[in-house]
């Protein structure tokens, strides 16, 4: 009942407000990868006027939020919480050029207005600990050992006037350790207008978003100002999911994956060492079939009545080769690119997509370009590791490939690393492997900022470039620090997560190095993050402690024990004790015996009577 009233409602909304449907956009793209895997991106947009924010008349925009932003000072908000580790390789380029991305865990970056640095760390923990609640993760445990202020990693997104430039303060945060789970999806659900009872967030499911092999959502606040038009705040929400087809498809009475029978096995036969008792499984995640009921586990029900309606709700990124089913009361519009289709739903409507298998003209299989549009190549690949060994000292190698064959690639390279993580600058040093020879080239600028124990981390800037179908390998050396025993979380031989390394590529390389303030020049850029690094510190034996508490109590009781003994006994010959008479003993148990016989007695004869 209660979601019939909510449905009526959003619908009174949408009919007595029309010219405010076009401030919010949502839309759902789902693109087919290799290797049995659906991408699936999420997209809410809101926005409202900037002096109808100041007034405090939210509209479509999220009012918890708002009241957060204002009493903080903040003009421009990236918030990410990512799980899981995005397989270049096989899905190609990021969604949004990794502009939605985030490393494993919680990442934040503001722009905070303040006229000192003081007041501005002081806007930021009142930022940290707001959004803590609001969002029921640890973003409180961001402190100034977990805060960077970067030069040239980041930019605005948003218009800002270039008087304030001097006034805006960027601060940047992360909590590698920070596990993303369901509590973190119901309030970012609870932020869009239509909540999740219609349109595309009918499909989010906290059991198939953590359960896909990676996914990120991102909130991005951002003042955007067009020219002969009033400047507007706009929230941009994005939950983008790889989903293993095979995992999602699997029956619900059969929650335990068990091995399928040896008839079931789908093997590749063009292999020569095929027989009998010998499968090489096949690459036939290309060509699943698939409905978005099955994947989602329900169909999308209805659509948000006071979303934009001339944006499709739901698009699809298969070739016209392939046949595309859905449900009753939705219209296809095939693009003209004739790689992608959008769906349009009526308001009552529930949209149900069937992707059916490619039927293939003999034993021939279907190939990758008729089954999925081919992914796009990466701008540049990236892998970090730690090297070394030993508790005293380690090393970290990152390796740049760029796959382009003549296309030179420039970025901006960012770590923020704990301080009990000691670099030694001097050791850094970038190699080039492929057909260029110039090795001081590679590294254009530094910018370094040391770490002060257990006061703030170390943070490194590299701006540097890696020559086409080259491979780059930065190293440096570190020093582990001994920490105090009480630093050391309870799981320590586990050992400390180090932040992934942000990437920013830049288009053209006119950029300038200065982020941190504050400009209306736009360049457009893409991003991506390495996996975090699991870093091993020399970790005391905690057990030690507690076995000499052990050792300790119960030498300390037997001594005390036998000397209290000794203090307080007094030892008498067995003549020298009281003497006890016999006939008081007697008469006492007679005594005793005659009342338990009487009482024996009187039941039995309550029972004959």
């Amino acid at each position: 009942m209660r979601r019939v009233l909510s449905f009526f409602l959003l619908c009174f909304l949408s009919f007595c407000i029309p010219t405010f449907a076009a401030d919010y956009h949502e839309q759902l793209v789902l693109r087919p990868l290799p290797l049995s895997a659906l991408l699936a991106s999420f997209n809410f947009r809101s926005n409202t006027s900037l002096s109808a924010f100041e007034a405090h008349n939210y509209r479509f925009f999220p009012r918890s939020l708002g009241q957060i932003l204002q009493h903080a000072g903040t003009r421009e908000l990236h918030l990410r919480f990512s799980l899981g580790r995005w397989d270049a390789e096989s899905w190609g380029a990021r969604p949004w050029d990794g502009a939605k991305e985030g490393g494993t865990g919680v990442e934040l970056w503001a722009w905070l207005e303040a006229e000192t640095e003081e007041e501005a760390d002081h806007k930021w923990l009142t930022l940290t600990n707001a959004l803590s609640g609001l969002f029921c993760a640890s973003l409180n445990f961001i402190d100034g050992t977990r805060t960077t202020r970067p030069v040239m990693s980041f930019r605005p997104e948003g218009n800002h006037p270039s008087s304030n430039s001097t006034n805006m303060h960027l601060l940047y945060g992360v909590l590698p350790r920070e596990v993303v789970c369901t509590e973190n999806l119901t309030p970012f659900l609870k932020l869009l207008p239509c909540k999740g009872k219609a349109g595309i967030a009918t499909l989010l499911d906290g059991h198939k978003l953590f359960d896909a092999s990676w996914q990120s959502m991102a909130i991005d606040v951002r003042p955007v100002c067009v020219p002969g038009e009033e400047c507007v705040l706009e929230i941009e929400q994005t939950i983008d999911m790889v989903l293993d087809i095979d995992r999602s498809l699997r029956p619900r009475d059969n929650p335990i994956p068990r091995p399928p029978p040896g008839h079931e096995l789908k093997c590749d036969t063009s292999k020569p060492y095929h027989s009998d008792d010998t499968c090489y499984p096949a690459v036939y995640g290309a060509n699943q079939d698939w409905t978005l009921a099955q994947i989602f586990g329900r169909p999308m029900q209805g659509i948000c009545p006071l979303a934009d309606p001339t944006v499709p709700p739901v698009c699809l990124h298969v070739p016209d080769s392939r046949s595309v089913y859905s449900s009753a009361g939705v219209r296809e519009i095939k693009n003209k690119d004739g790689l992608s289709r959008c769906f349009e739903v009526e308001p009552a409507a529930d949209l149900d997509v069937v992707l059916p298998r490619v039927e293939s003209e003999g034993e021939a299989a279907p190939t990758l370009a008729e089954s999925i549009v081919r992914p796009e190549t990466p701008s540049l690949y990236a892998e970090r590791s730690f090297t070394g060994y030993g508790q005293e000292r380690g090393g970290v190698q990152t390796i740049l490939r760029n796959p382009s064959p003549d296309k030179e690639v420039e970025f901006v390279y960012m770590e923020s690393l704990p301080w009990f993580m000691r670099i030694y600058l001097h050791t850094l040093q970038a190699r080039v492997d492929g057909p260029s020879t110039d090795q001081e080239s590679l590294i254009d600028e530094v910018y370094y900022r040391p770490a002060l124990d257990r006061a703030r981390g170390t943070q490194l800037e590299l701006r540097m470039r890696v020559p086409p179908a080259s491979t780059v390998f930065l190293t440096y050396d570190f020093e582990k620090s001994i920490l105090r025993y009480t630093e050391y979380p309870p799981d320590a031989n586990r050992g400390f997560d180090v932040a992934a390394a942000v990437i920013t590529i830049l288009d053209d390389g006119k950029g300038g190095t200065g982020s941190a303030s504050v400009s209306s020049d736009k360049h457009t850029s893409s991003n991506l993050r390495t996996t975090t690094l699991l870093l091993s510190l020399p970790t005391p034996d905690f057990s030690m402690p507690y076995n000499v508490i052990i050792f300790t109590s119960t030498a300390i009781a037997l001594a005390f024990g036998g000397m209290f003994n000794i203090l307080v006994r007094r030892f008498v010959a067995a003549d020298e004790g009281p003497e006890v008479s016999l006939k008081r003993l007697k008469r006492g148990i007679q005594t005793k015996l005659g009342s338990l016989f009487s009482k024996f007695g009187k039941a039995s004869i309550k029972k004959n009577e």
